[in-house]
């Protein structure tokens, strides 16, 4: 996979993107991951990307030409059709709070893309001509006001890359990941099984992997009952499930 990102900062993105599993996976070959800088392709002297609003209003806005010249100059150096295995897949993401709001779907979503272009706002916003006619998806990582889409775009990256294949050392690593499976993460212990008289679960110990799955799955449903029912559909806890996730809900409930 090719990500691109532009922004007025590419210098914000080698210190995150060169550790843990980012950098792994650059350093593997497994993602190809491009800064730049679209004040590049601006023409004036004084390299001017935004200008004021028409029709007055504080701020100023993003100007079109530039990031119009930035992502066609990214969409130059990799040809629509030049993907093996089929037909290219590209989008091009504006960051924006305007977007729809990111989630664990549309991470994997952008992850199956051969390519995917990010272009990070700044100041008001940008011309409503780059909306229209330049990106092709829009998003947001949340309902609050950052300075500009680098902080988004990392999110995005780090959430999409951890999905390519062979970048986390178990394919189960991400399955098991809150989001993933439509619920939060059910609880993890590690060594030692006594700390300061709070014990694992024995049914952790137990060595039978169909009741730990049973477990984690009621333990799973519990928390996200609790903590984000938004998540669930109505139809979430099924006769299926009643008997013995209920049966954990109920206790959990009563632990507090």
């Amino acid at each position: 996979m090719r990500l691109d990102i532009l922004t007025l900062f590419p210098e914000m993105f080698a210190p995150v993107f060169s550790h843990s599993i980012m950098g792994r996976a650059i350093e593997r070959n497994l993602v190809d991951i491009r800064t730049r800088n679209f004040r590049d392709y601006a023409h004036d002297r004084h390299r001017t990307v935004d200008d004021y609003p028409y029709g007055g209003g504080s701020g100023m806005v993003l100007k079109p030409e530039p990031l119009f010249e930035a992502v066609e100059a990214v969409l130059a150096e990799w040809p629509a059709g030049t993907s093996m295995g089929g037909a290219m897949r590209r989008k091009i993401v504006l960051l924006t709070p305007q977007g729809r709001r990111f989630t664990q779907e549309i991470a994997r979503d952008l992850a199956s893309l051969d390519h995917l272009v990010m272009v990070c706002g700044r100041y008001e916003g940008v011309d409503e001509r780059v909306r229209e006619h330049l990106a092709t998806d829009e998003i947001s990582i949340g309902d609050y006001v950052l300075s500009g889409g680098e902080l988004p775009a990392m999110v995005v990256a780090e959430a999409v890359v951890r999905l390519l294949p062979g970048v986390l050392g178990s394919a189960e690593s991400a399955e098991d990941d809150s989001f993933s499976a439509g619920l939060l993460q059910f609880p993890q212990y590690t060594r030692p099984p006594d700390f300061r008289g709070w014990r694992v679960p024995d049914i952790l110990l137990s060595g039978n992997h169909e009741e730990i799955a049973r477990w984690r799955h009621g333990q799973a449903l519990s928390r996200t009952v609790s903590k984000r029912p938004d998540l669930l559909p109505e139809d979430a806890l099924s006769k299926r499930e009643a008997g013995p996730a209920n049966t954990i809900v109920a206790s959990d409930a009563k632990e507090g």
